[in-house]
């Protein structure tokens, strides 16, 4: 029996992981590089400290980066297409019909704290979150489970009889690591990558209730 939802942030419930791209690509392309969404990928869900994609540009350009100057300008950037950008569709219907049900509900993140809870006190969803997770809690974020496990241990929920919620290969393969099922709702980014391991990939959490996400997913283990 499902007891808890736990759901990962950034690219699942706001799209930051697209601009930052977009952003990161600007920087490539005007010294007259490119970006491939493959290297990106060693970041998407996880730590900047996953791979360094500043000394990939030194690398593939032959000029080197004066780091605080791109990261100053990045930053300024990617809050401007932040503007533009709102909760993907169906997140706050699956975090009440999640609250409606007497599910637990929590929140894993490989991002800072700061950052998580700006975002989501910014678009009124943070009340929602009995836990959240992030960077500043644990040694190891995604791929790693221990976040997961971490949230999960507050909630008193056992794995098995958890859901996280993910839009990245990273996160995916942390979720399945902790022993939790795992819904993939890839963004316009991650979409374009191979997953690993999960129990089930919706387009979009507008596309199915909960309800029927949840039926899918235990019919599933049934069956199996």
């Amino acid at each position: 029996m499902i007891q808890a939802v736990v759901f990962d942030c950034d690219g699942l419930i706001i799209d930051t992981e697209t601009p930052w791209y977009n952003v990161m690509a600007e920087l490539f392309e005007e010294r007259g590089v490119s970006l491939p969404l493959d290297v990106y990928a060693r970041v998407l869900g996880t730590s900047n400290a996953a791979f360094d994609l500043f000394a990939y540009l030194e690398e593939v350009s032959g000029k080197p980066v004066d780091r605080e100057a791109a990261r100053s300008r990045m930053r300024t950037r990617h809050a401007l297409l932040m503007q533009e950008e709102k909760v993907r569709p169906g997140v706050e219907d699956y975090l009440r019909q999640a609250k409606e049900m007497g599910l637990r509900i929590g929140l894993a993140s490989s991002s800072q704290r700061e950052w998580v809870e700006k975002h989501l006190r910014n678009h009124g969803l943070f009340d929602y979150f009995e836990v959240i997770r992030t960077s500043d809690d644990v040694e190891r974020v995604k791929p790693d489970p221990e976040l997961y496990l971490s949230a999960l241990e507050f909630l008193g929920v056992a794995p098995e009889h958890a859901v996280a919620f993910e839009d990245s290969p990273n996160g995916t393969r942390a979720a399945k690591a902790a022993g939790m099922y795992c819904v993939t709702v890839p963004n316009s980014l991650t979409e374009q990558l191979p997953f690993d391991e999960y129990d089930l990939q919706i387009p979009s959490m507008a596309a199915l209730p909960l309800q029927d996400v949840l039926a899918k997913l235990t019919a599933t283990k049934t069956n199996a």
